[in-house]
């Protein structure tokens, strides 16, 4: 649906994967678009994901959305911060006010 149902803020690492399936957990989600990284070879099952670009692109647009209009995932900018939690709530309150209209 291109709709965003969670997001964890961090490294790619197992670690932070296995949050985000957590968080999707309620979701009932059976089918997982994946590109070729490691972790979802180790940490899901071969008959829920799907490797490759074809399903990728409209995540991959979003995160392009996110760079362009919140400044301060730019590094080369006076808006940048280096708190993982500034980043965190940005990113968030972003989220809630681009894909649902929430002015939090």
């Amino acid at each position: 649906t291109g709709v965003v149902l969670a997001y964890v803020f961090g490294r790619r690492t197992d670690e932070v994967f296995l949050e985000l399936k957590a968080l999707l957990e309620p979701f009932g989600i059976r089918i997982f678009f994946t590109d070729d990284w490691g972790a979802y070879q180790r940490l899901l099952p071969e008959q829920q994901q799907v490797t490759g670009k074809a399903n990728t692109q409209k995540i991959e647009r979003k995160h392009l959305t996110l760079r362009t209009r919140i400044q301060r995932l730019a590094r080369k900018t006076i808006c940048f911060s280096k708190l993982d939690v500034m980043h965190d709530t940005v990113i968030g309150l972003f989220i809630n006010r681009y894909e649902f209209g929430l002015a939090v």
